[in-house]
């Protein structure tokens, strides 16, 4: 690990450009992995950005290589055993708590509860995107009203590897077509850039080195709008989402999701399957080459 990032390191960053809030995941030695330190960090830029008069949009981007490589399971900063002061709702301390109860209360705040929340802010948000965008990174993405992707990115959530039905914020029905978000799940491979604006997912895919540039010139048209008619126009589309069953869905997929975790509690070594980092990437290239030899 770098010097200049160690655990005493902000894990985010927030940069006001004129109208413009840039928030930007800061640790790309784990990829941007989404330790509980970065989402409550995450948590707090976005209420800065929306308690700012002078700012009418918002960047997410992830520093270095990689947006972000999902949920941190595995680097010497995981800190999902510890308590934070709760933000996203009512659910109680999750750190003194065991099995289904701890899980359930804690991804009820940080995963679901805080997307949630982040989905609603009242200004319109735009990913930038570059390198991995997994599984958790989906997550972080999808609540944003636009993506911006280079053509280096990929986008994939292969947690069905763990048998569970994909990522706590389950829009993928919603940010693709169903038949596409299947397959999606059911190979956990990668979509590349390219493929996510074919089916609608993405906004724009632009050179690597363009991608900063190209989200901040987006950002700034936006911003030339009135701040009342951006935030009840994002009110007007999210709440035909959910017309169509966003939230409702979601809150049916999240008991799913842990049903899945107490299955894996109670018939492996632990809620995850016993898969961590190192099992899931031997997991999908031995599947991809199981692919290549059926094909061939």
């Amino acid at each position: 690990m770098s010097a200049a990032h160690t655990a005493s390191s902000e894990p985010v960053r927030y940069e006001r450009r004129g109208s413009v809030a840039v928030v930007t995941m800061d640790r790309p030695d784990f990829r941007n992995a989404q330790n509980s330190a970065m989402t409550y960090a995450l948590d707090a830029a976005f209420y800065r950005a929306a308690d700012d008069d002078e700012v009418k949009v918002v960047v997410l981007a992830g520093a270095g290589q990689h947006f972000s490589s999902g949920h941190d399971i595995g680097t010497p900063e995981r800190d999902a055993h510890l308590p934070f002061d709760r933000k996203a709702g009512l659910w109680w301390d999750h750190s003194d708590k065991q099995g289904a109860e701890s899980r359930y209360a804690r991804e009820s705040e940080v995963y679901l509860g805080m997307c949630r929340r982040w989905r609603e802010l009242p200004k319109p948000m735009i990913a930038s995107v570059q390198g991995a965008c997994v599984a958790g990174g989906l997550m972080l993405a999808w609540v944003c009203d636009l993506i911006v992707a280079s053509d280096d990115a990929f986008f994939a959530d292969p947690v069905v590897r763990m048998g569970i039905p994909g990522v706590e914020y389950f829009a993928h029905p919603w940010v693709m077509p169903p038949r596409i978000a299947k397959e999606f799940l059911y190979t956990g491979d990668r979509m590349s850039a390219r493929r996510a604006y074919e089916v609608g997912m993405v906004n724009r895919v632009v050179p690597r080195a363009e991608l900063a540039d190209a989200a901040m010139e987006l950002a700034n048209r936006m911003a030339e709008m009135p701040r009342l008619g951006l935030a009840l126009t994002k009110r007007a589309v999210n709440q035909a989402e959910d017309l169509q069953g966003l939230h409702t869905g979601m809150d049916s997929v999240f008991g799913l999701h842990h049903l899945a975790h107490a299955h894996n509690a109670e018939t492996a070594k632990d809620s995850l399957g016993g898969m961590d980092i190192r099992a899931m990437k031997a997991a999908g290239a031995q599947e991809a080459a199981d692919a290549k030899d059926g094909s061939s």
